[in-house]
């Protein structure tokens, strides 16, 4: 039985073994943004990748319910209870905001062992993060972090949820990107992600756009961050996990 919230969007090219993609739509920890769900697994499925929507737990369920939500669905992806040929080895995890928060905690909190997380399985093979809320404690968004663990939350507990800080050489390779000029999530969130990943040795691929509002998703006929699938598609079919660069 698939986990709660989860949907599958099965990659249109029939192929064994083909690499699949976790999604996970922003929305503060408060909804899910439905812009940021199918219409991404499409966009997935039309380059040969299984993809898997995940409307994971929001306020008032707090943390660590989205992390175990996801945590599951990982697990569930790569056992290939789904009846999906898989490739068990090539699992990913592609987020936006606050979604791309809990993207980048599940590739960093379960890849050290922090917040007994500690399972191999369940930290994806490569990030995708989009305008992500990478951090808790340098210049985040407010809203997520008290939807997601309430008021006044323990130093240690912030700490150990802001991925930049708890990135190691295990971590998984990411490809991020921000507009300059976002105000609900700054840029420096996407920037010292990626620098922490660069110290750590791990590859990292990022784009800063000058200017966009939050949450654009797809950003279709956007110009400038409109360039980011067919840049991550790209990235991703020299990483071999899709078929070819479209967007």
């Amino acid at each position: 039985m698939a986990p709660r919230g989860l949907t599958a969007v099965p990659a249109r090219t029939e192929a064994a073994g083909r690499p699949a993609i976790l999604v996970l739509p922003g929305g503060g920890y408060a909804r899910q943004a439905d812009h940021e769900a199918e219409p991404v697994a499409e966009w997935l499925a039309s380059l040969g990748i299984h993809a898997f929507v995940l409307r994971y737990r929001v306020a008032p369920d707090r943390h660590p319910a989205p992390l175990e939500d996801a945590k599951e669905a990982m697990l569930h992806i790569r056992n290939g209870q789904h009846g999906l040929a898989v490739d068990p080895g090539r699992v990913g995890v592609l987020g936006f905001s606050a979604g791309g928060h809990l993207a980048a905690t599940l590739s960093t909190a379960a890849a050290t062992g922090n917040l007994d997380l500690d399972v191999p399985a369940a930290v994806p093979d490569l990030s995708v993060l989009c305008y992500p809320v990478a951090s808790l404690t340098h210049q985040t968004h407010q809203g997520s972090v008290e939807n997601l663990l309430g008021d006044d939350p323990p130093s240690d507990l912030l700490t150990a949820l802001s991925a930049e800080l708890n990135v190691t050489p295990l971590t998984p390779p990411a490809f991020l990107w921000h507009t300059a000029n976002d105000e609900a999530v700054p840029v420096s969130n996407s920037l010292n992600y990626a620098a922490a990943l660069f110290a750590a040795g791990v590859p990292a691929e990022l784009h800063v756009f000058p200017a966009g509002r939050h949450g654009l998703g797809l950003a279709t006929d956007e110009p400038g961050p409109g360039q980011w699938t067919s840049l991550c598609a790209a990235w991703l079919q020299r990483a071999g996990w899709a078929e070819s660069p479209g967007c």
